[in-house]
């Protein structure tokens, strides 16, 4: 695949509330989230590093202890095995790019 559109993308909700797509190379997965207001991402860490951009809306981000609100244009860098957690606290969109790829999430 060279190209395509997100819109056309397989959905999965691999959490309540949030709906998700995603494109995969052989290094690295992008991930492109919809997240309903309240939605509760639980903590979990993963050996992949992960840069999240906030496209739209407000979310509370949890990165290793410390929480911070990020809106849009906000970008996060969550190193590797760090544990992180989030709270959407309106409607969000979220793009999260990871490497190496996300093998659980073909």
């Amino acid at each position: 695949m060279s190209f395509t559109r997100i819109g056309e993308l397989a959905v999965s909700e691999p959490v309540t509330g949030y709906s998700l797509r995603f494109v995969h190379t052989p290094g690295m997965t992008m991930s492109f989230w919809e997240v309903e207001p309240g939605a509760v991402m639980p903590e979990h860490a993963h050996p992949h590093e992960q840069i999240s951009i906030m496209i739209e809306g407000e979310f509370e981000l949890t990165v290793d202890g410390e929480t911070r609100a990020v809106r849009e244009g906000d970008v996060a860098l969550i190193p590797s095995n760090v544990p992180h957690a989030g709270k959407a606290v309106t409607r969000c969109r979220i793009y999260d790019a990871f490497t190496p790829r996300r093998e659980d999430f073909r």
